[in-house]
């Protein structure tokens, strides 16, 4: 028989005294798991450091790679071959930057839940759709040998490099999964997500223009958000009339009231060339400064590449810029007699088809050639550690399903990267070895990439700028709208040939800048159509800066890169100054106009004023447009405020006429109102006047992928969040985790004096001996030399 149980007959003190020595044998034990995790942490960090210094066999050379690193950890290859070249600076990419390749590789492929698990399965799904991963594969084999040749050395240099180490990155070991080899394709599939990180890749511009179309005429649709203000300043010296603004409202059935999403942080850069008459040297000098997200490490990896067919020869080619992780090309620097630059073309990279079902036949869509079935491509999503879920694509012959119209019509986007076409290395190779401008244009015209603008100048003095990239030509699409292509009225017919795509050679003012708004007018910017362009803030300021004077040195670039003064403002500090004004009863308002009267126009940390009329400006953008844009057919959410519709918003705000005031608000005072409410909850919520600084709301922002989700990750790997100057609307572009990815201020041939900046540095290693190297300047703005200083470390590679 079993024995009742005894109720617990320990005296209390017993009971308590067991209890902490059970407690401070957990604490002990955890103590001492944390410390052997620490332990490994480190171990795991000191096992996964590059190699610096020493022999180290790469398989496949054709001759020996010296590698010299400065302190900064920027390298100098000197190899015999191009092909050494490219599996040298894989070797240092699969060694420094592996998983930042391995990152880009899968967020275009539709693969990153595989590696960081089930969260990243939405954007998984909407990037499948494009099955990059199967395009990469198709368009590798139409790449020319040689370009085929240098991806397969470079791959060899990544997998021996990353296999070289004691231990793979830490990444890999918090998520718990094994890096998988990289592959030739996988180059390709890093410029596909980069198309995905520059481009509209669904049709989102195209989609709003249709829906406010719909809702309120051609007239107001136009108006709302235009093609052409007087903002725009295009390097070509074209002008534009906007459009007019319409008499009345047409009558809407709804009377639904809400606001816009505030305008996205814009994707896009700065760069601007002066010809050798304006320089010292003769030589051109060109600025680049390319405005992306920034994370730990950077998406550039510095480095010269120098080569050397024999060891007393002198160098065949010398290049010194910035490489990309991932792909065997230098992207943007010198060549010692051609410099360029790359800013984000913002083109019409794709159109938006609505798509004709035949009466009764839902399984087939209209098209020239008569009706064709859907074809059905099957895909297969996993996330890590997770079950793998089936998805099913709905295709046609232009591209997948994505969504349908507010009539009900299935829409497709048909996009440039998914032409197969879409990447060619051959004129990337070329731009390497260009001798002059006129060379580096011909080189952009046969490469195939997202569409940029490329802006080159040369030893000679010459500056030119054109679009690099297929530029689609587009039949019956003048209207940026939606169209059936059913009847072959609206249509891609091929690709524009080199001779039709845009240039701009040696203007008579000696001055070239884009700031990606259109740079080009009339018939040229029909050819390019209008993928998004940026309202011409930034562009007018470089316009302006750079007709402050005849003469230029690289810290006269340098300054124009980090101006943060913001005269555009100016009609936005006087609205916000007039309505504080006209409210004397509010001592909310009233406390904040001497800081908006004395606002400094510049985007500096410090500047209470600035950040006030920042606020109001964007509250205003998001409160008028979204008066018109709320609830729109055919749109899946709230729709962001596009680039130029902030002109529309300051005429009506200033001119406030009557017939266009919105359904459901009273009358514009009411709107005026219910800006200036927003504006101060903002200034509550931050504690008051005295506390709403621009550098509170605007600060570096970098962080690791992983810092957020892993605790006391980010003390190792992020910088210091520290107060910033600088914002989306002047020329030095800054937000939080946004902005300057490099800064380059080169002249061919005298990169002694070449000027250069980046955050974070060469390493993603936080125990390397140059992690976080350059930071500090790249936050203050004071750029270091572009070419490498002292050799520090000496590592040879050889065959």
């Amino acid at each position: 028989m079993i024995p009742p149980s005894r109720p617990d007959t320990a005296p209390p003190r017993r009971r308590a005294r067991l209890a902490r020595r059970v407690a401070a044998a957990m604490a002990c034990a955890a103590i001492v798991l944390a410390g052997a995790a620490a332990g490994y942490g480190v171990w795991v960090l000191r096992a996964s450091r590059p190699a610096l210094e020493g022999m180290r066999r790469l398989p496949g050379l054709e001759a020996p790679v010296t590698i010299t690193r400065d302190a900064a950890g920027v390298p100098t290859l000197v190899a015999r071959t191009r092909p050494d070249l490219a599996r040298a600076l894989g070797f240092l990419h699969g060694q420094e930057r592996f998983f930042q390749m391995d990152l880009l590789r899968r967020l275009a492929a539709g693969e990153l839940a595989e590696l960081v698990g089930p969260a990243a399965l939405d954007l998984d799904r909407t990037h499948r759709l494009h099955r990059f991963r199967t395009r990469a594969r198709a368009v590798l084999a139409r790449q020319d040998p040689a370009d085929r040749a240098l991806l397969a050395a470079y791959t060899a240099g990544v997998n021996a490099g990353r296999t070289a180490l004691a231990h793979d990155s830490f990444e890999y070991t918090l998520l718990r999964i094994p890096p998988a080899p990289w592959r030739d394709e996988d180059s390709l599939l890093v410029v596909y997500a980069m198309y995905f990180d520059l481009q509209d890749a669904d049709g989102t511009g195209q989609r709003l223009r249709a829906a406010l179309r719909q809702a309120w005429g051609p007239e107001m649709a136009a108006f709302l958000d235009p093609e052409l203000t007087p903002l725009d300043a295009p390097a070509d010296g074209s002008t534009a009339t906007p459009p007019a603004m319409p008499a009345a409202l047409p009558a809407r059935p709804s009377s639904d009231t809400g606001n816009a999403a505030p305008p996205a942080p814009e994707r896009g850069s700065n760069n601007f060339a002066v010809s050798g008459r304006l320089t010292a040297t003769g030589s051109a000098m060109v600025a680049d400064d390319m405005h992306l997200g920034l994370m730990v490490p950077n998406i550039w990896y510095r480095a010269r590449q120098v080569l050397r067919p024999a060891p007393a020869a002198a160098p065949t080619l010398d290049l010194t810029g910035v490489t990309l992780p991932g792909e065997p090309y230098q992207i943007v620097g010198t060549n010692t007699r051609v410099a360029w630059a790359f800013t984000d073309g913002y083109i019409e990279s794709g159109d938006l088809i609505a798509l004709d079902i035949p009466p009764g036949d839902p399984g087939r869509y209209q098209t020239p050639d008569g009706p064709k079935p859907f074809g059905m491509a099957r895909e297969t999503l996993c996330a890590a550690h997770e079950t793998c879920h089936p998805l099913t694509i709905r295709t046609t012959i232009w591209g997948p399903v994505n969504g349908q119209d507010a009539r009900g019509r299935p829409l497709v986007w048909h996009w440039s990267a998914e032409d197969e076409g879409a990447i060619d290395y051959r004129g990337v190779r070329a731009l390497e070895s260009a001798v002059s401008v006129r060379a580096a244009l011909d080189a952009a015209h046969r490469a195939a990439l997202p569409q940029e603008n490329l802006l080159a100048g040369d030893r000679d003095g010459h500056i030119g700028w054109t679009i690099i990239g297929q530029v689609p030509r587009r039949v019956g699409l003048d209207d940026r709208l939606p169209h059936s292509w059913a009847d072959g009225s609206h249509r891609w017919d091929g690709m524009l040939p080199p001779a039709d795509i845009p240039e701009i050679v040696d203007p008579p003012g000696g001055r070239l800048w884009t700031a990606n708004g259109r740079v080009v007018g009339g018939p040229a910017l029909a050819v390019l159509g209008d993928g998004g362009y940026a309202d011409g803030l930034r562009a007018g300021r470089l316009r302006d800066d750079l007709h402050t004077r005849d003469h230029f040195a690289e810290a006269d670039l340098l300054a124009i890169q980090t101006d943060d003064h913001a005269t555009v403002l100016r009609p936005w500090q006087a609205m916000l100054a007039a309505a504080i004004a006209a409210r004397p009863g509010r001592a909310d308002l009233a406390a904040m106009a001497p800081h908006v009267a004395a606002w400094g126009e510049r985007a500096r940390p410090e500047s209470i004023g600035y950040r006030l009329v920042r606020q109001y400006r964007a509250h205003a953008l998001a409160i008028v447009f979204g008066a018109y844009a709320h609830a729109l057919p055919g749109l899946p959410g709230t729709p962001r405020v596009p680039p130029r519709a902030a002109w529309a918003v300051q005429r009506l705000l200033t001119e406030r006429p009557p017939a266009l005031l919105p359904p459901g608000r009273r009358d514009w005072t009411a709107i005026d109102d219910s800006i200036l409410d927003a504006l101060a909850a903002d200034v509550r919520a931050a504690g008051g006047v005295a506390s709403f600084r621009w550098g509170a709301a605007n600060h570096v922002g970098i962080h690791h992928p992983l810092s957020r989700a892993v605790p006391l990750l980010g003390r190792l790997t992020d910088p210091p969040d520290l107060p910033e100057a600088g914002d989306t609307l002047v020329p030095r572009v800054a937000v939080p985790g946004f902005g300057a990815s490099e800064r380059l201020v080169v002249s061919p041939g005298h990169e002694d004096t070449a000027l250069f900046d980046m955050p974070m540095g060469q390493s993603a290693n936080p125990l390397s001996p140059y992690y976080g190297a350059g930071q500090e300047a790249w936050v203050d703005g004071t750029a270091r030399p572009l070419l490498p200083g002292p050799a520090r470390w000496t590592l040879t590679l050889a065959p």
